[in-house]
């Protein structure tokens, strides 16, 4: 059962083309920028709500009231 030579190349640069493809999809998901961003984004997103900034206020403004109130005494 032989091929000729024409559908072989064909099959070949078919073949060749996905690969190609398959590794410029992992390229893409693979990207330490990628991952970067998506973290940016979560730690946004956290921050954004009202119960973490609050919080984080209030944390704040008790460790500066702390430090004030050692430095003048």
């Amino acid at each position: 059962m032989a091929r000729d030579p024409d559908t072989i190349q064909r099959d070949i640069e078919q073949a060749r083309d996905a690969l190609a493809a398959t590794l410029d999809e992992l390229g893409t998901r693979a990207n330490p920028q990628r991952f970067v961003e998506s973290g940016k984004e979560t730690v946004k997103a956290k921050l954004d709500d009202p119960k973490v900034k609050f919080a984080l206020i209030a944390v704040g403004a008790l460790v500066g009231f702390a430090l004030l109130r050692k430095l003048f005494r």
